[in-house]
C-alpha cells in the first residue's frame, strides 16, 4: 500500500474544512505537517486531489472519487480500534442532520431510548431545513439524514420513517377560529400567511398541497424558526400551516385553533437519508431500527 492511514485522514480534514491550516488545527498538527501528508499522498497516488478557489482548497474530479472511499476507510478503521480496546461495537459519534420539526417532535424519544439501550452511542445533531440535510450529507458533513419530504436524488438511500400531517391553523382570537363553520381553499387566498421558509419540508408539501388550487397565496412573513411563527399566529392576525404534532398543545391550552378546509388533507412522510456510496455502518443502522419504534 502506497498510502498511510495518517495521509487519509489530513485529506479528509481539508476536504470538510478547506483548508490545511484549519485542517491542522483540527487534528493538533503543525501546518507544515499537514501540507507534507497531503502532498505525499497526491504524489503516492499519482494525482493532484485539490484545485485552488481563492482561499479555499476545493475538491477535484480525482478528490470527489477518493473522499466517500476514505471515508469507508476510516469509518472501518475506528471500529477496528473500537472492538480491539474493548469498547462496546456500537459506540462512538454519529453525526445526524434532522430537520426543525422532527428535531422538536422526536428527536427527544430518539435520544433518550439511545441513551437507556446504547449509552455509549452519541448523536451529534445538527438541525437546519429538509434541503440543508441533503446538501450537508453529499457533501459528506454527515453520516445519516432525516427530512420532511421525498428525496428523489439517485445519490442518496431513502428509508421511510414514520407519518405526519400538516394543518392550517390560526391564533383563537382569529375570525376563523370563532366560526365553526369549514372553510373552501379559495378562502385560504384572503388570509395573511406566515410559512416556513424556502427549502423547508413542511412549505415543499404545504405547497404542493394547494398547488393550482389557489391564484395567489398572500405570504406575509417566512420564518425558520417554528416558535416564532407559533408567537405571531398567538396574535390573531396571521395563518398558518404546521405540523399538528407540534401545534396540539397550543390547540389544547386554547392559544391555537385548527382551522378545518374543506376537500384539503396535507399527510406526509419522514425519512431517513444517506448516501448509496457510504459503506456499511451499525452505528447508522441501529439509529433507524430504534427510530422506527418511536410514532
Amino acid at each position: 500500500m502506497s498510502f498511510s492511514l495518517k495521509q487519509i485522514v489530513v485529506f479528509d480534514a481539508i476536504a470538510q474544512v478547506g483548508s490545511v491550516t484549519q485542517a491542522a488545527d483540527r487534528l493538533a498538527m503543525t501546518q507544515s505537517a499537514a501540507s507534507m501528508a497531503l502532498s505525499q499522498l497526491e504524489q503516492q497516488l499519482g494525482h493532484p486531489l485539490f484545485e485552488r478557489a481563492g482561499r479555499q482548497l476545493v475538491l477535484n474530479a480525482w478528490g470527489h472519487w477518493l473522499r466517500p472511499r476514505a471515508k469507508r476507510l476510516l469509518q472501518d478503521a475506528a471500529q477496528i480500534d473500537q472492538g480491539f480496546q474493548g469498547r462496546h461495537l456500537l459506540s462512538g459519534d454519529l453525526r445526524l442532520g434532522i430537520s426543525q420539526t422532527i428535531a422538536e417532535i422526536l428527536l427527544p424519544q430518539l435520544v433518550c431510548q439511545l441513551d437507556q439501550s446504547y449509552p455509549q452511542l452519541r448523536l451529534a445533531p445538527h438541525v437546519s431545513n429538509s434541503e440543508q440535510v441533503i446538501h450537508s450529507l453529499l457533501q459528506h458533513d454527515l453520516e445519516l439524514g432525516v427530512i420532511e419530504s421525498r428525496c428523489d436524488d439517485s445519490r442518496l438511500h431513502s428509508a421511510h420513517w414514520c407519518d405526519d400531517e400538516l394543518v392550517v391553523v390560526v391564533g383563537a382570537e382569529h375570525p376563523l377560529a370563532k366560526s365553526a363553520a369549514m372553510v373552501s381553499v379559495a378562502q385560504l387566498s384572503q388570509l395573511r400567511w406566515v410559512l416556513r421558509e424556502l427549502g423547508s419540508g413542511t412549505r415543499e408539501t404545504f405547497t404542493g398541497a394547494i398547488f393550482n388550487r389557489i391564484t395567489k397565496l398572500n405570504i406575509w412573513r417566512e420564518f425558520s424558526h417554528v416558535p416564532t411563527i407559533m408567537a405571531l399566529l398567538s396574535q390573531g392576525s396571521y395563518a398558518s400551516c404546521l405540523p399538528k404534532r407540534i401545534v396540539q398543545s397550543a390547540v389544547q391550552s386554547g392559544i391555537l385553533a385548527i382551522v378545518p378546509v374543506e376537500n384539503l388533507r396535507i399527510h406526509r412522510q419522514f425519512h431517513f437519508v444517506w448516501r448509496k456510496d457510504a459503506s456499511s455502518d451499525p452505528l447508522r443502522d441501529c439509529v433507524i431500527e430504534q427510530a422506527k419504534t418511536i410514532h
